[in-house]
C-alpha cells in the first residue's frame, strides 16, 4: 500500500513540478528585468528546490567517453557483452592501438543495495588508464516482469560465476561494499570445485564480510530485529504501470529515507546552501550540488529474496564468518580458496562497514599464501572515500592497480616465455 501511496503522490506533484519549471525559467530569463534582481534569483533558486526535492531522478549516465592510456587520450565505447534479465556485463572498452602488450582485466562488482552502477563512475574512471574494466549493471526490479522469476543471493552468487567464465582465465575482481559476500562464495565454490576460470585476485573494499566486528549502526539495527520484521515492514509489491507489477521488492524510496536519515542535518543543509548558491549565482557551487545529487537520490528497487536473504545471512546470522553459509545446499567453504590472491581494504571512518569487518576475511581464508594476501587501512576516509574521492585516486587505487599487477598470470607468462639473454663467455 505504501509503494501505491508514493506513486500517488508523485503522481499528484506532477503539475506543481511543472508549474515550478516554467516559473523558474521566467524568473530566469534574461530579457525579464527581474531575472536581475536579488527577489528573481530567490524565486527562481526556491522553484528549482522544489522542483528537485519532489522529482524521481533516473539512472545517470556513466559518461566517460575517454581516458588517458600510456599519456594519450583515448577513445572509450560501452558495450554490453553479457546479459541477463537482472544484470547486464558493462564493458569500456578503450580503443588501443594493435600490438600493445594486454592489460589486466578487472571484474567490478557494484553494490546492489539500492543506487545504480554508477555510484562508482569515479572508481571506473580512476582504474580505467591501467586495466580492461568490467562492471555489473545490475537492472531495477521494478523494470523486470514477473515472468523473468526470482532473483536471491544464490542467483547473484551464480551470476558471477557465469560471469568469471564470460572473462576467462586471468580476470581480477573488485568488489565494493556490498558484493564482498557473494565474491568470496563465488571464488570460495569455484576453488572448491577447481574452476580454471577463478580469479586470479580479489579486492574487497568496505564489505560486510563479519559485522560482530565493531558494529555500526546499520549493523546494530538489523541485528536488533528478525527476517519477518523486515518482511513485514519494508518488503511491498511493485504498483502498476511498471513493468515489474507486482514483484514484491525493498523500494528504492525506503532505501534512500534510510540514507537520508543517517546524515539528515548534512542534508538539509546541503539543500540549504544550494538555495543560497543560486541567489548568490555561485554556479560552480550550485552544479557541484546537482551532480551530486543526481547521483544520489537515483535509487533502485531490489528484489525481496535477495534483500531478506541477505540481511538473514549477512547482518542477522553471520553465516559466512561462521562457516554455515550455504549456496545451492553446498557450504561455503572458505579454507578452499588457495589460488586467488586477496586484498581488502578499510576506512578509518566507515560508518557502514566498521573497521575489521573487510580485514576478517584474511583470517577466514586461511589458506591463501601470506605472499599473496594484502590488508590496507585508509586513513580519513569514510564508506565513500574507500572507493571514491581524492584519497582513493591517490592513495587506494595505486595500491589495487599493483596488487593486480603482482598478481596477474598473463604478465607471469610473459616472463616465463621471454627469451633468456645469453651469458658473455
Amino acid at each position: 500500500m505504501y509503494y501505491q501511496l508514493y506513486e500517488l503522490n508523485h503522481a499528484a506533484l506532477q503539475p506543481y513540478r511543472a508549474l515550478a519549471d516554467a516559473t523558474r525559467l521566467f524568473f530566469e530569463n534574461p530579457l525579464n528585468p527581474i531575472s536581475q534582481s536579488s527577489y528573481g534569483r530567490s524565486i527562481a533558486a526556491l522553484m528549482e528546490l522544489f522542483e528537485r526535492t519532489t522529482r524521481r531522478y533516473d539512472k545517470p549516465a556513466f559518461n566517460l567517453p575517454e581516458t588517458i592510456v600510456g599519456g594519450r587520450k583515448t577513445a572509450v565505447t560501452e558495450e554490453i557483452v553479457w546479459e541477463k534479465p537482472f544484470c547486464n556485463l558493462l564493458h569500456f572498452r578503450r580503443d588501443l592501438p594493435e600490438g600493445r602488450a594486454a592489460d589486466p582485466k578487472i571484474l567490478l562488482v557494484a553494490p546492489l543495495s539500492g543506487h545504480y552502477a554508477t555510484l562508482l563512475r569515479g572508481t571506473v574512471e580512476t582504474l580505467l588508464p591501467h586495466a580492461e574494466i568490467y562492471i555489473t549493471d545490475w537492472v531495477d526490479a521494478r523494470m523486470v516482469p514477473l515472468g523473468e522469476g526470482r532473483f536471491d543471493l544464490d542467483d547473484y552468487i551464480d551470476y558471477l560465476i557465469e560471469m568469471f567464465h564470460v572473462l576467462g582465465e586471468n580476470t581480477h575482481v573488485v568488489a565494493v561494499c556490498q558484493p564482498s559476500v557473494p565474491v568470496l562464495a563465488a571464488v570460495a565454490m569455484m576453488e572448491k570445485g577447481g574452476d580454471q576460470f577463478a580469479p586470479s585476485s580479489m579486492t574487497l573494499m568496505g564489505g560486510p564480510i563479519d559485522t560482530r566486528i565493531n558494529p555500526t549502526a546499520v549493523n546494530k539495527m538489523a541485528a536488533e530485529k528478525d527476517i519477518d520484521w523486515f518482511r513485514d515492514h519494508v518488503v511491498m509489491p511493485v504498483p502498476w504501470p511498471h513493468p515489474g507489477v507486482m514483484r514484491p521488492v525493498y523500494p528504492g524510496f525506503l532505501q534512500l529515507s534510510g540514507f537520508m536519515s543517517m546524515n539528515l542535518d548534512r542534508h538539509i543543509a546541503a539543500h540549504k546552501d544550494f538555495f543560497f548558491h543560486l541567489v548568490k549565482e555561485d554556479g560552480d557551487s550550485a552544479e557541484k550540488h546537482r551532480e551530486f545529487y543526481d547521483e544520489y537520490l537515483a535509487v533502485m528497487d531490489m528484489t525481496a529474496e535477495f534483500y531478506l536473504q541477505t540481511v538473514e545471512t549477512v547482518f542477522i546470522r553471520h553465516d559466512l564468518p561462521r562457516g554455515k553459509m550455504k549456496h545451492r545446499g553446498n557450504t561455503v567453504d572458505l579454507s578452499a580458496i588457495r589460488n586467488v590472491a586477496l586484498l581488502t581494504v578499510e576506512g578509518e571512518n566507515d560508518d557502514i562497514s566498521g573497521v575489521g569487518q573487510t580485514e576478517a576475511a584474511q583470517k577466514l581464508c586461511v589458506n591463501i599464501p601470506a605472499q599473496k594476501r594484502m590488508h590496507y587501512l585508509q586513513p580519513r576516509v569514510g564508506h565513500y572515500g574507500v572507493f571514491n574521492g581524492s584519497r582513493f585516486r591517490n592513495e587506494i587505487a595505486p595500491r589495487i592497480v599493483d596488487f593486480i599487477r603482482a598478481n596477474d598470470k598473463s604478465a607471469e607468462k610473459a616472463q616465463a616465455s621471454s627469451p633468456k639473454r645469453a651469458r658473455k663467455s
